[in-house]
């Protein structure tokens, strides 16, 4: 008897782990992301953004030995009580240029204050779904083809969210 795996769903999430003297300035991604939401322009390259990045991709690289390309980056800011709608990387009508994967890091979120909730079907098993709580320098990344949102915001603070989307090679 043979077994072939056609399709999976593959999730990686994890804390971000970055060596001594070379920590993300988090502080500085909140101004970023901001900024961005006030003056409504694209996310801005920073040296934090791009530690960041580059620790994502050696880390994808290393650890499952395929290559990310990124391709967007959106800053997110949630009110007290506040959720995301339910969200869709992909573009249906335009696979080609659409991203594979979605990342969404937690650049300063209060301790167990909100949950990514991943959609997904297992064959026959619709409607399924998976939670992770967000906290600090924690991420989450899945498939673009994955329906999410974030839970509602029960801190009495703002989080502070950062959502990248990769192209695999």
């Amino acid at each position: 008897m043979h077994k072939k795996v056609l399709s999976q769903i593959d999730l990686y999430f994890g804390q971000v782990k970055m060596p001594e003297g070379f920590e993300i300035d988090r502080e500085k991604l909140c101004v970023d992301i901001l900024l961005s939401n006030v003056n409504n322009k694209e996310f801005s390259f920073s040296r934090s953004w791009d530690m960041l990045q580059t620790y994502l991709r050696e880390y994808v690289y290393l650890e499952q030995g395929f290559t990310l390309i990124h391709k967007k980056t959106i800053g997110n800011i949630y009110k007290p009580r506040e959720k995301s709608h339910s969200l869709l990387q992909l573009d249906p009508v335009d696979l080609r240029n659409s991203p594979d994967y979605v990342m969404l890091y937690g650049v300063n979120v209060e301790k167990d204050s909100c949950k990514v909730f991943i959609e997904y079907d297992d064959n026959r098993r619709k409607g399924r779904s998976w939670e992770i709580f967000l906290n600090d320098n924690d991420f989450v990344m899945f498939p673009s083809t994955q329906r999410y949102h974030v839970t509602s915001n029960k801190s009495e603070k703002l989080n502070f969210i950062l959502t990248s989307t990769y192209e695999f090679i």
